[in-house]
């Protein structure tokens, strides 16, 4: 096809996609079996009123078809419809990037995870690194960080660099830490810490900040990489019934490419970005970017860390770890720094998105907040994403301040094998502590952090709800008395989600004016068993008004 005829399909193209916009209808979706949050508590409904520009006219029961009798009529054949589902926190890239490197996820011993490093390796002999992510010692044999010279039985003549599940530590091979230049007098980065044996040495396991010695010398991904990754996250998100995601850290690199693909309507799902920092990030975008790409795209808000994670150790703890009683864990800056970025990130119209786990970093971030909004919530609606580890008296101070409690679900499922053993039978009174935190007043936006755990919002839901594993485990749930209702479940993945990103107004939940996102499923979420939660399949997921997924089909 030369230029000039290819000119002229495109042309043909968009003269029939703009034929077809004009002659686009109201659809009348009728026979099914409706529920959405609403301000008010839960609504039911069996027909849904789209209007022909994507939001949502009426819903109700079948009486409302008189009012609209011009309306495309859809069969649901009672199917049940919910809002479509927001994950308040998660890695977009790192979800794309994670289907074409080396995933460990659920690896069963270091034995297994060095035999997948080495058959990809053999895949991929081309690669100048060797990249993964998902190894998780927690669930091996013997529960103990491994080693460079681990990976340097396998491969060893090109650098290897696999990030722990939670993205906390990462574990490099010699020839990884040789480019690094880490030796012996090599000295810990403030909020990190070089793992070493006890000559001095390096194992290979580095830990929050520290991993940036190795991590600096990866070739960056280009603008076609990062896009790549995005419409593959994308199209797998859509068919589990996402509809929005809010992306928990990106760099101004990523954020133009997502600006790109709104302005080329590549956006198939709507994306709430935080920047990663409030350095460089913050200081290139300048203002936040709202509403962009049809309501596709905001860049409003700023990830900023208090400390690590639990399982590698690297939470900020008040008092030392139950299990490590010589470490307190990282916190990554000063109570003044911290202060500092969420001044500077506010000041600028930006939410601040405090990342803490531990007790001390959660208390740390509070501090923070408190300090900035001089005591009172803020209208920007700060937010402290995990949440996980909270001193009991600091518990109330998130409704004080305003602060939006981010929580994945599936972390309390995933975590119930170690955290009391990190933290003790006291401290874990405040950890994944969603009942407490909604009787305090304090609203919990829900997500998953994937890659870290799976991307499935079903999964998160049953982890909710059940507080226990997919097999069943414990019998009754970890701490039940913790455990959410399915309406208060559902709350926190759409409407309390929306309200975390201002987008209330517009999206959550299926009422007149907002966006006509939802998702129809293969069962009824309010009806079912509680251990069928997690098994429910999504038949058709819409974003503004266009069906996007289709079981079974194509987008």
């Amino acid at each position: 096809m030369n230029l000039r005829t290819a000119d002229w399909v495109k042309h043909v193209g968009i003269v029939l996609l703009t034929a077809m916009a004009a002659a686009r209808a109201d659809i009348a979706l009728v026979n099914i079996n409706g529920y959405t949050p609403t301000g008010a508590g839960l609504r039911e409904f069996n027909m849904l009123v789209i209007s022909d520009n994507g939001r949502v006219l009426a819903v109700g029961d079948q009486a409302l078809l008189n009012a609209h009798p011009d309306a495309v009529r859809i069969d649901g054949r009672g199917r049940t419809v919910l809002p479509g589902l927001t994950d308040a926190h998660a890695h977009v890239y790192g979800l794309g990037f994670l289907a074409v490197s080396l995933d460990l996820t659920g690896s069963p011993s270091l034995r297994e995870a060095l035999r997948q490093i080495a058959e990809y390796s053999a895949s991929v002999p081309h690669s100048s690194w060797i990249q993964g992510r998902g190894w998780n010692q927690v669930l091996w044999p013997v529960q103990e960080f491994p080693r460079a010279a681990d990976i340097d039985d396998v491969v060893s003549e090109r650098p290897v660099w696999l990030r722990r599940i939670d993205g906390h530590a990462g574990w490099a091979n010699s020839k990884a830490i040789e480019i690094a230049g880490i030796d012996n007098d090599t000295p810990d980065p403030i909020g990190g810490n070089i793992v070493r044996d006890a000559s001095g040495k390096a194992t290979g396991i580095l830990i929050d900040k520290a991993m940036a010695l190795v991590a600096q010398h990866i070739p960056a991904p280009d603008k076609d990489d990062i896009r790549a990754a995005y419409l593959e996250a994308s199209r797998y998100l859509l068919s589990l019934g996402m509809t929005s995601v809010h992306d928990a850290g990106i760099n101004i690199r990523e954020a133009e490419v997502y600006m790109s693909m709104a302005d080329d309507g590549e956006l198939g799902m709507r994306i709430y970005a935080m920047l990663s920092d409030a350095g460089e990030n913050l200081d290139a975008m300048g203002a936040p970017l709202q509403g962009y790409g049809d309501d596709r795209l905001e860049i409003a808000a700023v990830k900023i860390y208090a400390d690590g994670a639990l399982g590698s150790r690297g939470a900020a703890l008040i008092e030392p770890y139950s299990d490590d009683v010589e470490n307190r864990g990282l916190p990554f800056f000063t109570a003044d720094e911290l202060t500092g970025f969420t001044r500077k990130a506010n000041g600028m119209g930006f939410q601040a998105a405090i990342h803490a786990i531990g007790d001390l970093g959660n208390r740390m971030a509070l501090d923070a907040f408190d300090a900035v909004q001089g005591g009172k919530p803020s209208p920007l609606r700060n937010r402290i994403e995990h949440a996980q580890i909270i001193a009991l008296a600091d518990l109330p101070r998130f409704a004080k301040l305003g602060v939006i409690a981010s929580m994945q679900p599936t972390h309390a499922t995933s975590d119930m094998n170690m955290a009391e053993d990190r933290v003790g039978a006291e401290r874990i009174k405040g950890g994944y502590a969603w009942r407490r935190l909604l009787e305090s007043g304090a609203v919990i936006a829900s997500g998953s952090d994937f890659p870290v755990e799976l991307a499935n919002p079903w999964h998160g839901l049953y982890a909710a709800v059940t507080r226990q594993s997919r097999d069943g485990e414990p019998e009754g749930g970890w701490y039940a008395d913790q455990a959410l209702t399915r309406a208060e479940a559902l709350h926190t993945f759409t409407l309390a989600a929306a309200y975390a990103a201002h987008q209330e107004d517009r999206l959550g939940s299926l009422e007149p004016g907002k966006w006509a996102d939802f998702v129809m499923i293969d069962r009824d979420y309010f009806d079912i068993p509680a251990s069928e939660i997690d098994d429910i399949q999504v038949l058709e997921t819409w974003v503004g008004g266009k069906r996007v997924f289709q079981a079974g089909g194509t987008q």
